[in-house]
């Protein structure tokens, strides 16, 4: 659990900073495209004013930068004949071109009717002139479009360095930050243990002396009723401990490759009775290949939960059927059962919650203590698998247990 707990802190940390510094790297991107596209347009705007040459206006605020943009600028204009057709202006502005790659530019952009916008690494622009002929106007952008992206790959590597640096020290300090949380399980789970073994030896002994009144006494409705009391509070206790044991990080379970087939049949057999006795019928299905690597003792006891519990509480006249699939990568179990009232979504999430009892479908009047679902999914949980629970479309409960499967050679 304190594992579970540490990942999820890392993650959640390590996520929120990349979203983050991906939100700065978004808007400093886009603060500096913003400003180079109202330069460039700006400088092309100057450029088709004045008539495609190197003018020498620029007045008001920023004249002397405008200016200066325009003296380093690479542009050249072609003047469009009546068909719309470029033929070349001026191009003492981009000697690094010839006239026909120039034209080849120029057709390019002006294909389809476009009056403006980006063609290549070139903005451009369609203008009339005083004497009525229109004119497009094509400024070189290579220099500061090449800016753009090398700040875009600069800011994406720094991202992918600024994340791949915060997970390595989330992960190393993040036993540090959940140190409260990580020593208040601890002693839980300590103070589960320790008052599990303490309570068992007053058990004993009331036990014991509910025997020895029986002899001297006979039994009678009080001594009976106590002898239940000390087995329900003793069961209590031994499936606290057992689900204490199983959040310990260091458990050890004797993993092995087992024949989930094999164990289910074996398991379900006394609840079969069960079922036909209380008017129920039971069904099981297997197919595939079934075997996955783990306790044999946890993995019957997973069984004989989600068993137990589908028994327990499907109604009367009720079909329990139990699905059964594995292939090479993983083995599914489904317990299906009906339910005497609709069980809320909302419930579902809390159906592994310790001690919780849904009012309408899981009533106190049922005898358990609302631990068996949590044990199920703690054991399901460390054979690396998932436990989850869901309402069918017929309104009917089903739980799915899946597991990876056993690897081959494992088995062999």
């Amino acid at each position: 659990m304190i594992r579970k707990i540490r990942q999820r802190f890392i993650r959640i940390a390590v996520v929120v900073l990349a979203l983050a510094m991906a939100l700065v790297a978004v808007v400093i991107n886009a603060a500096n495209w913003v400003d180079v596209r109202a330069q460039l347009s700006e400088t092309l705007s100057f450029i088709s004013q004045e008539g495609g040459r190197n003018g020498r206006g620029g007045r008001g605020p920023g004249g002397k930068l405008l200016r200066m943009r325009v003296s380093e600028a690479r542009f050249f204009s072609v003047l469009l004949d009546d068909e719309g057709i470029p033929v070349i202006s001026d191009t003492s502005r981009s000697a690094e071109y010839s006239g026909d790659e120039l034209r080849d530019i120029a057709v390019g952009a002006l294909s389809g009717g476009r009056t403006g916008g980006f063609h290549q690494n070139f903005l451009f622009t369609v203008v009339e002139r005083s004497d009525g002929q229109r004119m497009a106007v094509f400024l070189n952008c290579e220099t500061r479009l090449n800016g753009v992206r090398r700040l875009a790959v600069i800011s994406a590597c720094a991202w992918l360095g600024g994340v791949l640096l915060a997970w390595a020290l989330v992960a190393r300090y993040s036993r540090i930050a959940i140190r409260p949380l990580i020593e208040n399980a601890v002693r839980q789970k300590q103070f589960i243990t320790d008052a599990g073994h303490e309570l068992k030896t007053p058990l004993t002994v009331i036990s014991a002396n509910m025997d020895v009144l029986t002899l001297e006494t006979g039994e009678n409705e009080w001594i009976r009723s106590t002898q239940k009391q000390v087995a329900g509070m003793r069961g209590l206790v031994n499936e606290l401990i057992y689900l204490s044991r199983l959040d310990e990080d260091d458990s050890r379970l004797q993993k092995s490759p087992q024949d989930l087939e094999k164990l289910l049949r074996e398991e379900a057999d006394p609840f079969i009775g069960m079922a036909e006795f209380s008017g129920k019928s039971f069904e099981i299905e297997a197919s595939g290949r079934c075997v996955v690597q783990g306790d044999e003792a946890a993995l019957r006891r997973l069984i004989s939960v989600l068993c137990e519990n589908a028994v327990k509480y499907a109604p009367e006249g009720d079909a329990i059927k139990i699905d059964l699939r594995g292939d090479a990568r993983r083995v599914t179990l489904s317990v299906e059962n009906g339910l005497a009232q609709p069980l809320p979504e909302d419930a579902l999430n809390h159906l592994f919650d310790r001690f919780y009892r849904a009012d309408a479908s899981r009533s106190k009047e049922k005898s358990g203590y609302g631990l068996g679902l949590s044990i199920a999914r703690a054991i399901t949980e460390k054979h690396g698998g998932e436990l989850t629970a869901r309402n069918t479309d017929t309104g009917r409960l089903r739980f799915t247990v899946a597991l990876p499967a056993a690897s081959s050679h494992k088995t062999a």
